[in-house]
């Protein structure tokens, strides 16, 4: 099943760029589901017609469906919730423990687990996934790495501690404080669930970013810090859209300083990124309804099949050079500054800006120095010694 991330700042026309794909894939021959994982959900908006939690036909294979955490969350992973409301039972009452089990990044982590089920069903050939604004995008991309550290160094330590603790503490009331086992077999499948997700995310011939951007200096900015944050966490990015470009038909008059400022910014995007660029012009009206929807499509794709794979490169390459391994990762608009690159033990560990991420390395890497790193515009390369 293809996989397509669609993701930007807010209010740059994500959702609707997502729903013109999906109705795009669809008139291609694909069987296509849209998710939408906004906490702030527009798909009903955008379309003119009801979208719900579960599979909604929207048009001929086409099928829309909004993520709601709770609601997810009270279908699953229920041992989990039992031992949290208990844990919370004497110092909440039940509607306020209800809003403190939907924790932070738990949106993100059912929306991982959503992108799986659409797989297991077998009904779809494409998955589209409308994404929250890109610092929650970013945060669903992160959790993967961060429940895998947790489960490698802690999970283990944490149960045998409760199996150790359960029988000394049992009739005591602060015994309930002490996880049951169901809790931690639940949370052993929440894991391996999400890293079957992580697994297709990781998979550029299936998974690909598509960067959605208005010609305006702060969303470029803000652009091009994201792909390259998606590169880090080894998502491909395939294309940037620009949506919202202003006709040349403004012509003279109040709007042709704005043309002006714009034409410099699309010089930028065409400057800033390595993967193909597709255009849109601001439409006459807003665009709400499947029709219109599918008009836009036809205007941002032209013949070509929005579940494409427009760019091959992979974001993260390990390369052999002489004798020397070297990694590769994409990281435009990023200065040396910005970066910093140590290695512990069997993971990298790579600061960019404010996101981190640990990089499991080959087995003939573990030990090795790195002896060089470098940035080479947009290339950040990490040179590895012999060990």
């Amino acid at each position: 099943m293809r996989v397509l991330l669609y993701t930007g700042k807010g209010g740059v026309g994500k959702t609707t760029l997502a729903l013109a794909s999906a109705l795009g894939a669809a008139r291609h021959g694909h069987r296509v589901c849209i998710l939408s994982t906004d906490p702030a959900h527009s798909l009903a908006d955008a379309l003119g017609q009801p979208v719900g939690p579960h599979p909604r036909r929207i048009a001929e294979n086409v099928y829309a469906r909004e993520i709601r955490a709770q609601l997810e969350l009270d279908g699953a992973w229920s041992d989990i919730q039992a031992w949290l409301r208990e844990l919370l039972k004497e110092e909440a009452d039940s509607i306020v423990a209800e809003e403190l089990l939907a924790f932070p990044g738990i949106e993100e982590l059912v929306a991982l687990r959503a992108v799986r089920e659409v797989e297991q069903t077998g009904d779809f050939d494409v998955c589209v996934v409308d994404c929250a604004p890109t610092g929650s995008t970013m945060r669903m991309l992160r959790f993967p790495d961060a429940l895998r550290i947790f489960m490698q160094h802690f999970f283990e330590f944490e149960r045998k501690g409760a199996r150790l603790l359960r029988p000394l503490m049992r009739g005591f009331d602060a015994g309930r404080l002490i996880p049951k086992e169901a809790f931690f077999d639940a949370f052993e499948r929440l894991y391996e669930e999400i890293d079957d997700v992580r697994q297709i995310l990781l998979d550029d011939d299936r998974t690909s970013a598509r960067l959605v951007v208005n010609p305006t200096r702060i969303i470029v900015d803000e652009t091009r810090r994201s792909f390259a944050y998606l590169s880090l966490y080894g998502i491909a990015t395939d294309a940037v859209l620009v949506n919202r470009e202003m006709p040349e038909s403004v012509g003279e008059g109040y709007f042709s300083r704005w043309l002006e400022i714009e034409r410099e910014e699309l010089e930028v995007i065409e400057q800033s990124f390595p993967v193909p660029i597709k255009h849109v012009s601001l439409r006459p009206r807003e665009v709400i309804g499947v029709e219109a929807l599918e008009a836009l499509s036809r205007d941002l794709f032209g013949d070509d099949d929005p579940a494409a794979r427009f760019a091959t490169g992979r974001p993260i390459r390990f390369r052999r050079v002489g004798d020397r391994t070297r990694l590769e990762i994409d990281l435009p608009g990023m200065t040396k500054e910005e970066i910093s690159v140590s290695a512990k033990g069997a993971d990298l560990h790579l600061r960019v800006r404010d996101s981190r991420r640990s990089i499991s390395l080959p087995e003939t890497l573990v030990g090795c120095p790195i002896e060089k790193v470098r940035l080479r515009e947009p290339v950040l390369e990490i040179h590895f010694g012999n060990g």
